[in-house]
């Protein structure tokens, strides 16, 4: 599938754009700016965007007030729709942040409930009692998402519900050319909606990607034949930052390892989840990682593990940001991109992972492993890969059986030779394409 050899590149629009934070109604052409950055994108390696949200909202996107609306502060549908045509010109595909589990309370059957109550026919389109009270005084009680309430819960098991969501993909689907959808907050939806939405999604294509977003628990429960195609990787997120600021390259290993390892207890093999270092909810990472000469080496482990690989835009030249600071800080408007080394390196490091099919499809195997260097390796087919990392600020040199004597090192372009060890520089990534 095509997602499998993509790399992708998030974009939060309402703040990557200086949109307000309040909904002002207040017409505006900001979507324009993202096709200021479409060359950068190319340059950068990007076949894929992931867009967090882009309809009408109350403020951060996540509390929806109309589906099939660009949000005013962005701009309109011709606006929103000239954009994604650009981008699939220049062969990047374009995924929409599904947000189904909850809208707000701007939205337009909530409004019609507060203001007709039981006389509303969309009543039924939440989980809410006229016996109660809400924390906003509207002489009923509704559920909201984990206790906000701005974020109005939607019954998905009422199917006018379920066939107006599905009316609005096929709105996207006709108007902007979506390629497939990011589920948020996936582990909450209603499975037999998953289910649903699955048959929708075959029916528009079998290559129509349906990504949802997962923090714990096993991922098999939502990612599989009958639900969605791929998952956010949150149970490596962790571990690929800790992994460097605790030197102990041990976790991310392991946790690989029990993933996607030969091993067959391995929990994930063959699926392909999306891989991240930073997104729009979590700190930056070049705030998070103690050591900043980590920071190119932490991209060659996302690059080089089992997934899909995903750029929080900003991050690929360092842009610090962290958690505490609040959503407007982690979610910037930058007058324009920038270009560094460490955009370089991820830029790559994009176009080793496309045109390699061992870092798309390959297996995972652990090949050397010390608190403060790891080697291991992907394979598939007659492709052999392997993938080194010493994050010590002392150079090692890795005693190790290659399988073979010399390898093509993809980063620099230059010939590998295994004879009497692997040199590492300090603070060095290496991926080292195995002769036959």
């Amino acid at each position: 599938m095509w997602y499998e050899e993509s790399v992708f590149y998030q974009i939060y629009p309402l703040g990557f754009c200086g949109a307000p934070f309040e909904n002002d109604g207040v017409p505006a052409h900001r979507i324009e700016k993202i096709r200021e950055w479409i060359p950068h994108m190319k340059k950068l390696g990007i076949n894929a965007i992931y867009f967090s949200p882009v309809f009408e909202s109350d403020t951060h996107g996540y509390n929806t007030r109309d589906y099939k609306k660009i949000d005013t502060r962005l701009g309109t549908n011709e606006d929103f729709a000239a954009l994604c045509d650009e981008l699939h010109k220049e062969g990047i595909k374009v995924v929409l942040d599904g947000v189904f589990n909850h809208v707000g309370r701007g939205f337009w059957a909530f409004r019609d409930v507060q203001e007709k109550r039981w006389d509303s026919p969309y009543k039924d389109w939440f989980h809410l009692s006229f016996d109660g009270n809400s924390n906003y005084n509207d002489g009923f009680w509704y559920e909201g998402w984990e206790g906000n309430y701005d974020l109005v819960k939607l019954n998905l098991r009422n199917e006018a519900v379920i066939q107006h969501i599905f009316e609005a993909i096929d709105f996207w689907i006709e108007n902007f050319h979506i390629d497939g959808l990011r589920l948020d907050v996936a582990y909450c939806l209603d499975r037999d909606f998953l289910h649903r939405l699955r048959d929708k999604a075959n029916s528009i294509g079998n290559d129509f990607l349906l990504l949802g977003e997962l923090l714990h628990g096993d991922y098999n429960q939502f990612v599989n034949d009958g639900m969605l195609n791929s998952a956010t990787n949150y149970a490596c997120y962790k571990g690929l930052y800790s992994s460097f600021n605790c030197m102990n390259m041990f976790e991310i290993i392991n946790t690989l390892i029990q993933q996607f390892g030969p091993e067959n207890w391995s929990w994930y093999r063959g699926k392909h989840f999306l891989s991240f270092v930073d997104n729009h909810d979590v700190t930056r990472i070049a705030s998070i990682l103690n050591n900043e000469k980590h920071l190119p080496l932490i991209y060659t482990l996302a690059f080089g593990m089992p997934g899909i690989p995903c750029v929080y835009y900003g991050s690929e030249w360092g842009a610090k940001a962290r958690k505490e600071e609040g959503d407007p800080a982690l979610r910037a408007s930058f007058e324009k991109p920038e270009w560094n080394d460490l955009t370089e390196h991820i830029s790559r490091l994009a176009d080793i992972k496309k045109n390699s099919k061992a870092l798309n499809y390959g297996s995972f195997r652990s090949v050397l492993l010390t608190n403060h260097q790891c080697i291991f390796e992907r394979r598939f087919e007659d492709e052999r890969i392997l993938v080194a990392i010493n994050a010590s600020d002392q150079p090692f040199t890795a005693h190790f059986d290659a399988g073979c004597g010399m390898a093509d090192e993809l980063i620099t372009g230059t010939k590998h030779d295994f004879g009497g060890g692997s040199l590492l520089q300090p603070y060095s990534s290496e991926i080292w394409k195995m002769e036959r």
